[in-house]
């Protein structure tokens, strides 16, 4: 089982910059592909940036293209998603996610392991 635990976020301005970390417990299989979710509320959970750890190839939507970059330190067995340029639309709670593959990584359902989540509220 892979336990991943988030930190970072909090309240930012508009156009201000903060980092997401998201910490697996071990390295196996299970997360060769680790990033994040996000899910404001009254919508469904939208897939933002995922990285595979053996390539280093990176995953964008369209929305946080340009503006956020995903890394990894694998010595750790962290996935870090630094947010620059933040606007009003980024508010939302956001969850690691982790699974074998990066096949399918815009689909929240193709992911078994989940952090608990973290806030990002962005004032305009």
């Amino acid at each position: 089982q892979v336990q991943l635990t988030e930190s970072g976020g909090g309240s930012v301005q508009a156009g201000g910059s903060l980092r997401l970390s998201c910490a697996a417990s071990e390295y196996t299989y299970r997360r060769n592909c680790m990033g994040w979710f996000r899910q404001a509320p009254g919508k469904e959970r939208e897939a933002t940036a995922f990285i595979e750890r053996l390539s280093n190839t990176t995953y964008y939507s369209d929305s946080v293209k340009g503006r956020f970059t995903i890394s990894q330190d694998n010595a750790k067995n962290t996935v870090h998603l630094q947010m620059n340029s933040l606007i009003p639309e980024d508010t939302a709670s956001y969850y690691c996610a982790a699974d074998s593959s990066c096949r399918l990584w815009w689909d929240p359902n193709d992911f078994r392991y989940w952090g608990q989540g973290t806030q990002v509220t962005v004032s305009s």
